[in-house]
């Protein structure tokens, strides 16, 4: 009766008003149905098991199905997520990224650990001094424009000079120098097929350039990517004083919106249809495609404008136009030329148009 009894007091407390525990405390997620008694939070299956790890630190049982003494329960009830986050997360840099449940293993597992076990963001902490700064200096493994092999490389990030740089063993000089203004960042684990892979891309001669890296460990992979965000910060900081932080923040780094294969044909609609990676840039209102997923430069792109602009998608080729292998098309209008693409099946057709007029329905900004 006891245990009954437990479980449902702390169903009762996800429930209170102003406890904060009706969502996940580290990722977000409505309804966590399991709990920390030591560190006193609501939790998700998924983040519960980022925490099984840290038994020195937090322990879980399901608010279900385990058995909940009476002391575990006082416990939660005079603790919750709002007051673990008042102590763990006091001063979470604006810069920082903080995952959700969408996002990779490896950026949740890290501010979970982040939080609890390097207590980073406590009120007294004074970690995170290199992320903070936006200077970063170390080895990470990337992949070769050529050989297509992973080959360590030193990079050298400087908000303070605007640039990333990183060398070759063989050269003195800096194999490239990427200014922080167009630089980006996003987690590709599964693109790169390693759980810190990083795609880091950036403008060269008018076409976007990628570098995928990785590093063993996933706390130094996630705090180089904190480190960029620190130095993009610093960056639209100093290029736009009067804007507010809650503006800058979504602008520092970004992910696709969408990516995946479709074909395309030329401008005339009559060339052989050639299958393409395509990743598609909301933000920047791009859609880029590529020779393969991991290829370095772009093969080109197409501008997303607006509606009141004259674009729009049809669910349709134009006449007399049909797709070499893929059947499944539609048609990207602009004011200047029609693009003719196709996927796979109807899902991927339904899912690329759906993101694209997403973005052709918002109006164009500066």
């Amino acid at each position: 009766m006891e245990s009954y009894s437990g479980r449902m007091a702390l169903l009762g407390l996800l429930q209170a008003s102003g406890a904060g525990n009706t969502h996940c405390a580290d990722c977000g997620v409505p309804d966590p149905e399991w709990a920390s008694y030591k560190l006193g939070v609501f939790i998700c299956l998924n983040c519960s098991g980022i925490h099984r790890n840290l038994s020195e630190i937090s322990r879980v049982k399901s608010l279900r199905l385990d058995f909940w003494e009476h002391d575990l329960v006082e416990f939660m009830k005079k603790h919750g997520n709002l007051c673990a986050k008042a102590i763990y997360e006091a001063e979470v840099p604006p810069f920082y990224y903080v995952p959700q449940s969408k996002d990779c293993l490896v950026l949740r597992e890290q501010w979970i650990r982040a939080k609890y076990e390097r207590k980073e963001f406590v009120a007294t902490s004074i970690s995170h001094e290199a992320c903070t700064s936006g200077s970063r200096e170390g080895f990470l493994w990337k992949r070769g424009r050529d050989s297509k092999q992973f080959l360590p490389r030193q990079f050298i990030l400087s908000a303070s000079d605007g640039v990333l740089k990183y060398y070759t063993k063989e050269s003195k000089s800096p194999k490239a120098v990427i200014s922080i203004k167009d630089l980006n960042a996003m987690f590709q684990t599964e693109k790169i097929q390693n759980p810190h892979g990083l795609q880091i891309t950036y403008n060269e001669g008018g076409r976007t350039r990628n570098l995928f890296v990785y590093h063993e460990s996933g706390k130094e992979i996630v705090d180089w990517f904190n480190a960029i965000r620190a130095a993009r910060f610093h960056y639209l900081r100093t290029a736009f004083p009067t804007a507010p932080v809650s503006e800058l923040v979504p602008k520092i780094t970004r992910s696709y919106f969408k990516e995946g294969y479709m074909e395309k044909t030329g401008p005339t609609h009559k060339e052989i249809f050639k299958k393409r990676w395509f990743s598609l840039d909301s933000q920047e209102r791009n859609l880029i495609y590529f020779k393969d997923p991991l290829a370095a430069f772009e093969t080109g792109r197409v501008i997303i404008g607006s509606k009141e602009h004259g674009y729009e998608v049809r669910a349709s080729l134009p006449r007399g136009v049909k797709g070499k292998r893929w059947k499944a098309g539609f048609t990207i209008v602009t004011p200047k030329r029609e693009f003719v693409l196709t996927c796979e099946n109807d899902r991927e057709q339904k899912e690329w148009m759906e993101a694209l007029n997403e973005i052709i329905s918002q109006p164009m900004t500066a």
